[in-house]
C-alpha cells in the first residue's frame, strides 16, 4: 500500500473510531437517563447508510462528510413532541443529567486514550535513549555545558528513558519557566546538572520541528556500517534485488561511509534511480535502485528504498530503551501518560490564544492524515500513541466553553441553573454564531498550516 492510500485509509478509520467513542458517550448516558435517541451519526450531511433498531427504533447511520458525528436526542426546542414522551425530551429532564450526557463524550475520549495507552505499553514502546549527539556552537545547548554523548537523566524533577518522553516534559517545562534543568549524565559516568536559557523564545521553539534546532542539539546515533540488514515487501529496494548483507560502497559516485549518510542520500533523491557500487559475498557489483518519493508528516518529500541496516545486537541494545509493562502495571503508566499529554495540550491551547505559542501547531485534516499514515506505517504502538493523542485532542477541545461544543452546551445549563430558566432565544442564537465564527476561524488557521506545510 503507498503512502497516500495508507494516509486516507489510517485516517479515516482513526476518525471513524474515535468519533464513534465520543458519541456513543452521549448515546449510553443518555439511554442511561432515560432520553430517547433519534439518531447515531458518524459523520455529517446525507446518510449512505442507515439502519433503525431498539425499541425506540433508533436511527444508525454513517454520513458523507467523515469529519464528526452526532446524537440527535429528543428534545421539544427542535420539535414537536407527542404528550406521552415529554418525560424522555432532553429539556425535560434534571439540569445534572443534562450535563452527565453533554460530558460524557469528551470523558469517553479520555477513557479511550488511557485504555490506547495500556495497550500501547502492553505491546511495548520501543523508544531511542535520550543521549545527545551534536552540540551546535553558541547554541542554548551549548551555553547551558550539554555536550555530545550526554545521556538525559531528566527533565526538572521528572526522570525520563526516551527522546519521546524527554521531548513531551521539556515542551511541558518550556511552557512554565525561562529555565530548563536537565540532569545528565556524561560519556565519563560524572552526572551534573544544566540549565537550558529559553527566556523569550518559547513561540520560536514550540513550532512543529523546531525544538532540537531550536535548542541546538541533534539526538545522538550510533555509527553503523552501510550494510544492508533488511529488506522490506514491497520496498524499490526488494524490487531492485538489494539483499541482506550487500555493502553500499557508492552511490552515483558518492563514497558512502556509514549508514547515516546512506540515508541522507537517500532521502535528498525522491524518485530518482541511483547507480549503486555494492559488496556482495566478497565481489564487487553494479546495481541501479530507484529511490521511491514519499510525502512525509511535514509535507516534504523524501527519498525512500524500504532497507534497514545490519546492526550489532550490542549496539542496539546499548541505544535502545523499549517501554514494556506487564498488564497490570501499564494501567497506572497509561493514566500518567494520560495525564501529562492533557495539561501539555491544555497549557499549548491556552498559550496560544494569549500568542505565546505558534499557531503553527493547530493542524487540519491534510496533516492529522499524514501522521496517521505515517503512525500506522511505524508499527501498532506507534499509531495507538496516535489515536491516544487525537483522542484527547478531541475531548479538550470539546470541552471549550464555545456553544456549539460540548463546553458551551454545558455554559447554558450551568446558566440556566442559576437563572431559574433557559437563556432566551435571542442570547443562545448569539452565542452559537459567536461559536461559529471562532470554529471558522480555528479551521481557517488549520487549513492555512495545512496548505503551508504542504507547498513550502
Amino acid at each position: 500500500m503507498n503512502m497516500f492510500l495508507l494516509s486516507i485509509v489510517s485516517f479515516l478509520l482513526a476518525i471513524g473510531l474515535l468519533v464513534a467513542v465520543h458519541e456513543w458517550g452521549h448515546y449510553i448516558v443518555a439511554r442511561l437517563a432515560g432520553v430517547k435517541v433519534l439518531r447515531f451519526s458518524i459523520g455529517f450531511g446525507k446518510p449512505v447508510w442507515l439502519r433503525r433498531g431498539g425499541p425506540d427504533q433508533t436511527e444508525y447511520c454513517l454520513a458523507a462528510l467523515p469529519f464528526g458525528g452526532y446524537v440527535k436526542l429528543l428534545d421539544e426546542r427542535e420539535a414537536e413532541v407527542a404528550p406521552e414522551e415529554l418525560h424522555r425530551a432532553f429539556n425535560r429532564i434534571p439540569i445534572p443529567s443534562r450535563i452527565a450526557i453533554l460530558l460524557a463524550g469528551p470523558m469517553m475520549n479520555f477513557v479511550f486514550a488511557i485504555l490506547a495507552y495500556w495497550l500501547m505499553y502492553s505491546v511495548g514502546v520501543p523508544g531511542v535513549q535520550p543521549i545527545v549527539g551534536e552540540v551546535q556552537p553558541a547554541s542554548i545547548a551549548a551555553r547551558a555545558g550539554l555536550q555530545s554523548e550526554d545521556l538525559i537523566l531528566a527533565v526538572g524533577d521528572t526522570p525520563v528513558a526516551t527522546w519521546d518522553g524527554a521531548i513531551i516534559v521539556i515542551l511541558d517545562e518550556l511552557l512554565a519557566d525561562d529555565n530548563i534543568a536537565l540532569t545528565v549524565r556524561s560519556a565519563d559516568q560524572t552526572e551534573n546538572t544544566v540549565y537550558l536559557d529559553v527566556a523569550g523564545q518559547v513561540r520560536e521553539l514550540t513550532e512543529p520541528g523546531k525544538l532540537f534546532s531550536g535548542l541546538g542539539i541533534r539526538p545522538f546515533s550510533p555509527t553503523v556500517a552501510p550494510v544492508v540488514g533488511e529488506i522490506i515487501p514491497g520496498g524499490t529496494a526488494a524490487a531492485a534485488d538489494l539483499r541482506v548483507g550487500d555493502r553500499i560502497l557508492s552511490a552515483d559516485d558518492v563514497l558512502i561511509p556509514n549508514w547515516d549518510a546512506w540515508v541522507a542520500f537517500v532521502q535528498e533523491h525522491p524518485g530518482v534511480t541511483v547507480k549503486l557500487l555494492i559488496e556482495r559475498d566478497g565481489t564487487r557489483t553494479v546495481a541501479e535502485l530507484p529511490v521511491a518519493a514519499v510525502e512525509q508528516a511535514d509535507g516534504s518529500v523524501i527519498g525512500r528504498i524500504g532497507a534497514g541496516p545490519l546492526v550489532e545486537p550490542d549496539l542496539y541494545d546499548a541505544y535502545v530503551a523499549n517501554q514494556r509493562y506487564g498488564i497490570l502495571e501499564a494501567l497506572p503508566a497509561a493514566i500518567e501518560q494520560t495525564w501529562s499529554m492533557s495539561v501539555l495540550t491544555v497549557k499549548m491551547v491556552s498559550r496560544i490564544v494569549t500568542g505565546d505559542v505558534s499557531v503553527k501547531n493547530i493542524s487540519g485534516p491534510v496533516n492529522i492524515a499524514q501522521y496517521a499514515g505515517y503512525s500506522a506505517s511505524m508499527g501498532i504502538a506507534t499509531f495507538l500513541s496516535f489515536l491516544a493523542v487525537v483522542s484527547l485532542s478531541l475531548g479538550i477541545l470539546n470541552l471549550l466553553p464555545i456553544p456549539v461544543l460540548d463546553g458551551g452546551q454545558v455554559l447554558y445549563q450551568l446558566a440556566e441553573f442559576f437563572k431559574g430558566g433557559p437563556l432566551s432565544i435571542r442570547a443562545q442564537l448569539i452565542g452559537q454564531q459567536i461559536g461559529v465564527g471562532f470554529l471558522v476561524l480555528i479551521m481557517g488557521f488549520a487549513f492555512y498550516n495545512d496548505l503551508s506545510r504542504v507547498f513550502s
